[in-house]
């Protein structure tokens, strides 16, 4: 059982426990709520054989029926104090692990996953998703074993009261689920497009959002709510027509139990009028019929949510099964060399990135990664860091295989600075101090002015304690790169990887950073991407990487006088400045 909880809802061995004990307690929660009920039925029994009777009932007998039911009050809250335990509290530990270990999932996926994949929709499954599994998990899924289980038990015991009634009774629930049974297909393929055609909506809402300054400028605004309206609508009159569908099955299930009630009056009434029953007996079986369907009714409704819980609990299952990257957590590589051997690597089956890259970049030496776009460059570079994992061949960094090194810890001897920069919406101060958390103020404030940032820095409101908003909207493009070059610098780790990292800065403020480069790239290992020229020239190697192979490879002034690919950039980039 406690595997079948684990597999079926992607549970802890102790979340499946938990559900198992709060499914248990429920039951024993559902019978305590007929105690009542049978103990009115034994006084009213009572009542009956005395009432005939000059004496009556005692006044004893009154007095130990009024402590037989605070007895039983007790009882139940007791039960439903444990029951709510398991049920709800329990299950809001479950649900925090899962959180806690969906985040540690995504902690261990390679870091280029999150520049491929739809963070809006990786937000929501943490989100969206585990708060609609743990309010099912909470109000239904134990719910509905309780139901069956309670119906099951009291079924029984009403057979072996009176088998006859109980017929009358239960005909009526194998037709019901029957109906309902056939609805699970549909219901099942409903939920799962309603699922999906929702994550579509939600990504076109962050799409629009994302883009709402290139959707303004090309006046495209109309477009795209025209777009929207029309998913939306579609989205309207799949729900409608969906539910409806679904309404009448569960409906249709409904009125078969409801038939129930009039079966046990008719026939009950047939049985009281043979004489084969009592009046007793014909009103024990009228006030549990009242009450037997219910719990039916809930295990159907519970269970028509518990197939939507399905697309979200696979989902989970899906982002759980992804490979993650792990590997030794202690690392202290001899030198910080970076090799490339035979590598080939795909983002995806049957389109190849890389072929066959061979390459050192040398501890002490700037390597420059230079060539048309789309070539792998940047994919280059994001391997070297491990971001993904190669399909063939061996990355080495000071002679040891990368692959079998924790990210988080090969990491510890990267500064990278990126293309298109995040920031905080925090002050200038913190943003910088991304780079080395303990950092003290004096040193944020080096890094800052080793990046050439003092001078925007003073002209903000509050200097170093300026809130930039969010991702540094209150910052320029060439601001907000030298606040990430900052961070590098600060870091000071032993390798370097630069992605166009002077792209957004004018031909001033690049002289200004080539300058702090010098100081910071001394005995350290570089790795450099850039389209501009001058900005490589002054590299110790140069690799043009063309169509994912290695076109050329070697010292700026070498590759200038081969007439070859790098030459013939260089003189198309100068004949057009």
């Amino acid at each position: 059982m406690l595997n079948f909880f684990q597999n079926k809802y992607a549970m802890s061995e102790k979340g499946a426990r938990d559900l198992y004990y709060g499914i248990i307690w429920t039951v024993i929660m559902h019978i305590s709520f007929m105690a009542p009920v049978i103990l009115g039925f034994k006084f009213l029994e009572a009542y009956m054989a005395t009432i005939y009777d000059a004496s009556n009932i005692s006044q004893t007998r009154i007095v130990s029926y009024v402590a037989i039911s605070v007895v039983l009050f007790l009882i139940m809250l007791t039960i439903s104090y444990f029951q709510y335990n398991s049920t709800y509290t329990k299950i809001y530990e479950e649900s925090a692990k899962r959180r806690i270990s969906l985040a540690e999932t995504l902690r261990k996926l390679p870091m280029a996953y999150f520049g491929k994949s739809d963070i809006a929709d990786l937000s929501a499954t943490i989100m969206d998703d585990a708060t609609q599994i743990e309010m099912l998990f909470s109000h239904a899924v134990p719910q509905i074993y309780a139901a069956v289980t309670t119906v099951l038990i009291m079924g029984v015991m009403m057979f072996f009261y009176n088998w006859q009634l109980s017929l009358a009774v239960f005909w009526v629930v194998p037709v019901a689920i029957l109906i309902f049974y056939l609805s699970k297909k549909y219901q099942k393929s409903m939920h799962g497009k309603f699922y999906h055609i929702k994550r579509d909506i939600s990504d076109k809402i962050q799409e629009g959002i994302d883009l709402a300054n290139e959707i303004k400028s090309y006046n495209k605004e109309n477009d795209f709510s025209k777009t929207l309206n029309a998913e939306l609508d579609q989205l309207e009159k799949f729900m409608i027509s969906g539910e409806l569908l679904i309404g009448a099955f569960i409906n249709l299930s409904y009125v078969f139990l409801k038939l129930g009630l009039p079966s046990v009056i008719l026939y009950g009434a047939y049985l009281l009028k043979m004489g084969s029953i009592s009046v007793f007996t014909y009103l024990v079986f009228l006030v549990v019929t009242a009450r037997i369907y219910n719990p039916i009714m809930d295990a159907m409704n519970n269970f028509a949510l518990l197939l939507y819980l399905d697309v979200r609990i696979d989902r989970m299952k899906e982002m759980d099964q992804m490979p993650r990257q792990e590997g030794l957590t202690e690392f202290h590589p001899k030198n910080f060399d970076i090799e490339f051997k035979n590598v080939d690597f795909s983002y995806q089956d049957g389109v190849q990135t890389l072929k066959n890259v061979n390459f050192i970049a040398k501890q002490n030496d700037v390597t420059a990664l230079v060539g048309p776009s789309g070539g792998g460059k940047s994919t280059i570079a994001k391997l070297s860091a491990r971001f993904w994992d190669i399909n063939k061949g061996m990355i080495t960094l000071g002679g040891e295989d990368i692959s079998k090194i924790d990210p988080e810890t090969l990491l510890n001897y990267y500064a990278i600075v990126f293309q298109d920069v995040t920031l905080f919406n925090s002050s200038v101060m913190e943003n910088i101090r991304v780079g080395k958390k303990n950092a003290t103020d004096e040193e944020v404030i080096r890094a800052a002015q080793l990046a050439q940032c003092e001078d925007f820095i003073h002209n903000l409101p509050q200097g170093y304690g300026t809130l930039i908003g969010e991702n540094g909207e209150k910052l320029s493009g060439g601001e907000r790169q030298r606040i990430s070059i900052a961070r590098a610098i600060l870091k000071d780790a032993p390798i370097i990887l630069l992605d166009e990292a002077t792209a957004s800065l004018d031909a001033e403020n690049e002289s200004k950073i080539q300058s702090a480069f010098s100081v910071l790239v001394k005995n350290k290992t570089v790795l450099i991407i850039a389209h501009r020229m001058r900005t490589v020239l002054g590299a110790d190697k140069i690799i043009v990487v063309k169509e994912g192979v290695i076109a050329e490879s070697g010292k700026p002034l070498e590759l200038k006088a081969k007439q070859g690919l790098f030459s013939s950039m260089l003189k198309a980039q100068y004949q057009y400045q």
